[in-house]
């Protein structure tokens, strides 16, 4: 897939590998993110006698408003580490991660308020034993302390617990915001550049049109609403609103690049001998266009991070009791200096990701082939 000498090329560039390392922390973070902050414990021995496993059934039917997203980074963690593990053998891996999906499919959820803080017995607990939507665990806007390395926000949840989960919110929308984009952008940009004609004229007239369009403004607009239909503003439906309005750069990319490509040699040899349209489009043409669109996609995941953040800070975008970096800048915002653990540790945390994602896309465009 990458021309030879690329992971030299990438892996010598000192920047390029540090955003490597920031974005591989806060996918990290994300993934492990129920051993290091939970409510319930991962074994508990009643004094009754007897061994238990509470947080087992939330790992797999997770007791909460973004079910998708929870179930979608439990599952993911282990599913790759086997992919890697065996991946020699793609069969095994294959069957091993297909039975790694059955309980979450087949775990009913089990909606569970006991306080297990204060239930008699051993326990083995996360790292932070608080879960991101417990309110009242500390005194709102508490300070930072050693119980709570983070401090509290205003209705006294924990504030390293909602920025843990808050990675897999940010991650999520970023990644799959602009994986539906990007899938977008190529189809559109591949058909108007190959077809040309009248499908390309009125295509790229659409989308210079939506194009003009302040691109914010029109996330505004359509959060807005749904917010007014009284539609939840859930993580999935920020992911849908960004990729919506996130593909037209991208389109017109890839139809420049599609105009060059389709007057080279072999694509006009593929159309002498009569390549069907699909092969044409999937296997001749596709894995030329990659490198632009590779490129592109890094940067466009870190503008969708910032955009979801944008849109909470705002009040349009994902809504509590769902962690979100953007929510927790919004409650500092009163007092920056006082609730200045509110402002300063998301506010790290999105530059941290975005500036992962922008040095590696930067690393990539130095490294690819023009």
């Amino acid at each position: 897939m990458f021309p030879a000498g690329f992971r030299k090329r990438f892996f010598s560039n000192k920047m390029a590998v540090a955003g490597c390392a920031a974005v591989f922390s806060i996918v990290l973070v994300a993934v492990l993110a129920p051993f290091l902050s939970n409510s319930r414990p991962w074994i508990w021995l009643p004094p009754d006698g007897g061994i238990r496993f509470p947080a087992l059934r939330s790992f797999f039917a997770p007791d909460t408003t973004e079910i998708f997203i929870e179930k979608l980074f439990n599952f993911s963690g282990l599913a790759v580490l086997i992919a890697i593990l065996f991946r020699k053998h793609k069969i095994i891996a294959c069957v091993l991660i297909s039975l790694w999906m059955l309980p979450f499919i087949f775990t009913n959820r089990d909606i569970d308020r006991r306080i297990w803080r204060d239930t008699p017995g051993w326990q083995l607990t996360a790292l932070i034993p608080y879960g991101p939507g417990e309110s009242g665990v500390t005194t709102p806007y508490a300070q930072p302390s050693r119980e709570h390395i983070f401090g509290g926000d205003a209705i006294g949840r924990d504030v390293a617990s909602r920025v843990i989960y808050g990675a897999r919110i940010s991650l999520a929308v970023g990644i799959l915001a602009t994986l539906l984009a990007t899938v977008t952008g190529i189809t559109v940009g591949m058909i108007s550049g190959y077809r040309g004609g009248i499908t390309d004229l009125l295509t790229m007239r659409t989308v210079e049109i939506l194009i003009c369009f302040p691109s914010f403004l029109l996330l505004l607009i359509l959060m807005g609403m749904l917010k007014d239909y009284k539609f939840e503003q859930s993580a999935l439906i920020v992911i849908a609103v960004i990729a919506l309005t996130g593909w037209m750069g991208l389109a017109m990319l890839v139809r420049g690049e599609t105009l060059k490509l389709r007057e080279m040699a072999y694509m006009q040899s593929c159309r002498v001998i009569g390549c069907g349209i699909w092969r044409t489009y999937f296997v001749n043409l596709l894995p030329n266009l990659l490198t632009p669109v590779m490129i592109s996609f890094t940067f466009a995941v870190a503008g969708a991070i910032l955009a979801e953040a944008s849109l909470s800070f705002l009040g349009f975008g994902v809504q509590p009791p769902t962690p979100s970096w953007g929510e927790m800048l919004r409650q500092a915002f009163a007092d920056p200096f006082y609730y200045r653990h509110l402002a300063i540790v998301p506010g790290v945390a999105l530059f941290i990701v975005t500036a992962g994602f922008n040095l590696i896309g930067e690393g990539l465009r130095k490294s690819l082939p023009k």
